[in-house]
């Protein structure tokens, strides 16, 4: 039979209303001798406290709620990696939701872990090109920073709170000299979804590189599909059907970089030798493709522990901190061989 809070208090010879005030930390002053009183009857009684009674006692204690576009994502399982190392070290409990890139089940999240007073937000994943979204969104975070919440965010946002930016623009910039140095010139771009900023942002650095070294990009060897491996199937395939000269096919993150090496592979289209391949992100399955992916590293799980410090930090003020980006060079890219 279950050892109740009314066992203790029988025990310890005091109210359960002092027991509840001793085990849930209450702000409430409670006699050093009754303090110990109870504590020796919950050791007694090997007392285990009902974590329900415990969340309505100390709303704020123990949650953080984390909104990723999807966790089985290699990059958000990485990001995710990182938000419960830090948590854990704060002795935290994630909630982790899935929104799978729809604006309208991300706020329906907002507004639940509102409701369940979690101590902190993070939203970790691509702002939408949504003025209307993001008003709203902004408005119950806004509120929820009102009643005491904490809000970080990973990625490019106009979101109220503190964020971690990873250098998308930077990187694809970086990456596009170097191929475009190799003497790379008709390259196709495996890009993601139009609506998100993750999307905008790696473009325009690639863009950039191109500008700058004179290149022209034109609009249909730029082809937009899904941030996964088979959006890199479907890119991949319109790429090479509408021009097999191809020299580079770069995608904007490593799940389709992946779904285009497979393509290739079924085409009997060889990497490096026939067209070179880079991907964005450097997942753990970058390293392990044949032949191993050049790649836009991000520090994943880093970024996912400096979000959770903003979040859990003792600093009140929103703060922005940047994620440098570096090329991971591997065999899938190489020079053109014509």
């Amino acid at each position: 039979m279950a050892v109740t809070l009314a066992d203790v208090a029988r025990l310890a010879g005091v109210s359960p209303a002092t027991v509840s005030r001793v085990i849930n930390d209450s702000a409430k002053p409670v006699n050093e001798d009754l303090r110990e009183r109870v504590l020796a009857a919950v050791a007694q009684l090997h007392y285990v406290p009902n974590a329900h009674a415990q969340h309505v006692a100390r709303p704020r204690q123990a949650a953080v709620g984390v909104i990723v576009h999807d966790v089985s994502d290699p990059y958000f399982a990485e990001i995710t990696r990182g938000l419960q190392r830090q948590a854990a070290d704060h002795g935290r409990l994630l909630v982790i939701c899935n929104s799978y890139r729809v604006p309208e089940r991300e706020l329906a999240y907002v507004a639940l872990l509102r409701a369940q007073q979690v101590h902190a937000l993070i939203l970790a994943g691509s702002g939408y090109h949504d003025d209307a979204f993001t008003a709203t969104l902004n408005a119950e975070l806004a509120a929820y920073q009102h009643s005491g919440g904490r809000v970080a965010v990973i990625g490019r946002h106009r979101l109220v709170g503190s964020a971690v930016l990873p250098a998308n623009e930077a990187g694809a910039h970086a990456l596009g000299l170097r191929i475009l140095g190799l003497g790379h010139r008709r390259v196709g771009v495996i890009a993601g979804p139009r609506t998100l900023t993750t999307t905008t942002d790696r473009l325009t650095g690639f863009r950039q590189a191109f500008d700058e070294c004179g290149v022209a990009l034109p609009a249909h060897r730029v082809v937009h599909a899904d941030f996964t491996r088979d959006g890199g199937v479907t890119a991949t395939t319109m790429l090479l059907d509408t021009d097999p000269t191809l020299t580079a096919l770069v995608a904007l993150n490593d799940s389709m970089a992946v779904g285009a090496l497979a393509t290739l592979r079924e085409r009997g289209v060889r990497v490096p030798e026939d067209i070179s391949v880079t991907g964005f992100d450097d997942m753990p399955i970058a390293r392990d493709v044949t032949p191993a992916l050049t790649t836009v590293r991000l520090p994943l799980v880093e970024m996912g522990e400096r979000a959770m410090a903003l979040a859990l930090g003792d600093d009140f003020s929103p703060r922005t901190e940047p994620a440098a980006a570096t090329i991971a060079w591997r065999a899938s890219c190489a020079a053109p061989a014509h």
